[in-house]
């Protein structure tokens, strides 16, 4: 999946309420323009289709964030096309109960997406001469943000980075990856779906490789203290469903 443009710093606004649907895997956000972070599950898979079907979201919508989960080629059952066959794939993977990313809600309306799972879960990353592993270090990677154009310039991307890197906490991950754009000025290529690198650089992350002029492999090694407000986080939550 390729690019998302720059996000830029969120403005002051009133919050609004919080989505009243049953509410699996809330991760928490703070911010002035604060929204509502949540795992794609089944109930939820017509949000992620208003989200890529939005203007400025094309590139999702032929994709539907599997390129870099499936790896080889495609062959596809008369009359389906190859879009629809990767919608497929990621409903599949949702109904199997494994979200593959989460979803940004300002109150009622998803507002954005970010894909990020186990390293192992993008099979074409093993093949990719840019974001090939580095070594062995067990690692959750996020490989997408998804902003539709009406809501960009907010900061949402940064929101979904952090709920992010809080949701893949929670699992016990201790190292997340992420393989951004490196460019002077405002870019809106179709790689800027990685996100920008100052985005991953405000957030702590390092870079550890870089195979390629414009595009870094960076990490951010969660310290304990972070896992453990995770898990509390995640043990109140379960305990209040």
């Amino acid at each position: 999946m390729r690019s998302v443009s720059r996000a830029r710093t969120a403005q002051p606004k009133r919050s609004r309420s919080p989505d009243k649907r049953s509410k699996p895997e809330a991760v928490p956000t703070t911010g002035a323009s604060r929204i509502d972070i949540r795992a794609l599950t089944p109930s939820r898979w017509p949000d992620l289709e208003a989200i890529f079907r939005a203007r400025g979201c094309s590139v999702a919508r032929g994709c539907w964030c599997m390129f870099y989960r499936v790896s080889g080629a495609h062959i596809l059952p008369p009359g389906v096309t190859l879009a629809q066959a990767r919608r497929s794939e990621l409903k599949a993977l949702v109904d199997r109960g494994r979200p593959p990313g989460l979803i940004g809600y300002r109150g009622r309306t998803p507002v954005g997406w970010v894909s990020i799972g186990p390293r192992e879960d993008y099979a074409r990353l093993r093949r990719s001469p840019v974001m090939k592993a580095v070594d062995a270090v067990p690692v959750w990677s996020i490989v997408c943000f998804v902003v539709p154009a009406e809501h960009r310039g907010q900061g949402l991307a940064r929101q979904l980075l952090a709920g992010a890197i809080d949701y893949a906490a929670r699992r016990g991950a201790t190292v997340v990856e992420a393989y951004p754009v490196d460019k002077p000025g405002h870019c809106a290529d179709e790689t800027m779906w990685f996100g920008a690198k100052s985005m991953f650089d405000a957030a702590g992350f390092r870079e550890v490789a870089r195979r390629k002029a414009t595009r870094p492999i960076m990490r951010l090694r969660i310290g304990r203290r972070t896992r453990q407000r995770a898990s509390a986080a995640k043990t109140a939550e379960r305990t209040s469903s």
